[in-house]
């Protein structure tokens, strides 16, 4: 079994069947041994962004359509949070929800998708596509 992690924007095109997403991505998704988790980081993310203007996405739809799709919240745990502090310091990028998900990728271990180039520096557990 192959465990995915999306990042926030791979989830939103996902949902909105977005000309954005990357065709290996959803190759990736739809591999039969693929297990794909969505993070709650990446909810509350977006429920921050819908408080403030920057998104408009029915939330509460959302939240139903990630198990639609096959998907699995991934909760955030006290490790996942604990292993932000041990992150090295990358001055490029500093977003704590990207941290977060690079460190739920490490705790778990799953392959976080993204096609944020820049989250690249963290290693191996990242796969930057796009």
């Amino acid at each position: 079994m192959t465990r995915l992690l999306l990042d926030t924007h791979l989830v939103l095109w996902w949902l909105n069947d977005d000309p954005r997403l990357p065709q290996p991505v959803v190759e990736r998704v739809q591999a039969p041994e693929a297990e794909v988790f969505v993070s709650q980081a990446s909810l509350w993310e977006m429920a921050i962004k819908v408080s403030i203007g920057r998104l408009h996405v029915d939330l509460p739809e959302l939240e139903r359509q990630v198990p639609l799709q096959g998907f699995h919240w991934l909760p955030i745990r006290s490790a996942h949070l604990l292993a932000v502090a041990e992150l090295e310091a990358d001055g490029n990028h500093r977003d704590p929800f990207d941290r977060l998900l690079v460190c739920q990728s490490r705790t778990e271990p799953m392959l976080l998708l993204t096609a944020d180039r820049q989250l690249r520096a963290y290693g191996t557990t990242v796969n930057v596509i796009g």
